[in-house]
């Protein structure tokens, strides 16, 4: 029996997440704003209360390692555009992307994009993933919706494996200094 491209792009979407709900059940509030390096990118209170990321519109050279907090903004930022256009909807700007803070707040975020992208998956066709995408390549009529369903599972995997290694580098430092 054969799966439609359909299932297989849920299915594959399905075991990333499984292994994130591992780091998402252990995640604690401390680990969001950890810096693993001097040189990194996190999250900073604004003068308004909200909370604004490390940003730079070229990439710098080095790259600053980011915090999981920096890391959990970026996936959101990213998911949240990509719903906005599977959905037709104008894509928010990532100033517009609010990051709700240590712990619970991302975790309950992060999930309910989850719920969200499920929706969007559950309810395309096969004419639907051979449509054109216009994200995260614009205007180029060789990206369908089925390659930007992939790019997710594969955004998602990285940034999963990221915000894991980050948690294990916490954990594994608190411990050393506990020694």
């Amino acid at each position: 029996m054969s799966a439609s491209r359909t299932e297989l792009l849920r299915r594959q979407f399905e075991l990333t997440w499984s292994l994130f709900e591992y780091h998402l059940e252990r995640l604690e509030p401390e680990d969001f704003l950890w810096e693993p390096a001097a040189h990194c990118w996190t999250m900073h209170r604004g003068p308004d209360g909200t909370w604004v990321p490390d940003w730079a519109d070229t990439e710098p050279d080095p790259v600053p390692v980011p915090t999981l907090g920096w890391v959990s903004w970026h996936l959101g930022w990213w998911w949240s555009a990509t719903l906005d256009h599977t959905q037709g909807r104008p894509p928010r700007d990532r100033e517009d992307i609010a990051w709700p803070g240590e712990g619970t707040p991302t975790i309950e975020w992060l999930r309910g994009l989850r719920t969200e992208w499920l929706k969007v998956l559950d309810g395309l066709t096969d004419p639907d993933l051979d449509a054109t995408a216009s994200f995260p390549v614009p205007d180029d009529p060789q990206y369908t919706v089925a390659h930007m369903l992939a790019w997710v599972n594969a955004e998602l995997m990285k940034n999963v494996a990221e915000i894991g290694q980050l948690r294990l580098l916490r954990v594994a430092s608190a411990q050393g200094e506990a020694r």
